[in-house]
């Protein structure tokens, strides 16, 4: 028997806010991205996490994607809007882009990445800027289909001092 591939249809997912009651779902899906991102302390992290995105006053936010409205999410972004001085704009980091494996390859991206695109021409953000993990091949095809790749490196400085 012949496996089918999934349709991609962006079409067919509702992408909307995190909600306190999807806290459930938000997690299984966010300890998914830490795991696969091999996050040393994934409890603590959820936790922090999911507490700023119920701040209304924090900055970071969520869109999750779901097969239908009230249904459990089935994909999450984290995003935030960050300064652009060398182009004197604001634009929307997205910090976690992450959908359930049976999800995948359907649209459910896609029909994420619309959305957060939606939400920067509202809030005047000139475009959504993320990193990947360079063996991440899965989801660079996809993101090579949607968006364009730059040539910036990233480094991350850690701020504790070092040991000499």
């Amino acid at each position: 028997m012949a496996l089918t591939r999934p349709v991609r249809d962006p079409a067919q997912w509702h992408v909307d806010e995190l909600r306190p009651a999807d806290h459930e779902a938000w997690s299984r899906l966010h300890r998914g991205y830490l795991d696969f991102y091999e996050s040393p302390r994934p409890s603590e992290v959820s936790a922090v996490v999911w507490s700023w995105l119920l701040d209304p006053a924090h900055e970071l936010e969520a869109l999750v994607v779901r097969s239908r409205p009230g249904a459990e999410p089935v994909g999450l972004a984290h995003y935030r809007p960050f300064p652009r001085p060398l182009h004197g704009s604001t634009a929307c980091f997205l910090d976690d882009l992450f959908v359930a494996r049976q999800a995948r390859g359907t649209g459910a991206v896609d029909a994420l990445l619309a959305a957060l695109q939606e939400r920067c021409r509202e809030r005047g953000w000139t475009h959504v800027r993320w990193v990947t993990r360079a063996g991440n091949a899965t989801a660079q095809r996809t993101y090579d289909r949607l968006a364009v790749r730059t040539e910036l490196v990233t480094y991350d400085l850690d701020a504790a001092p070092s040991p000499r």
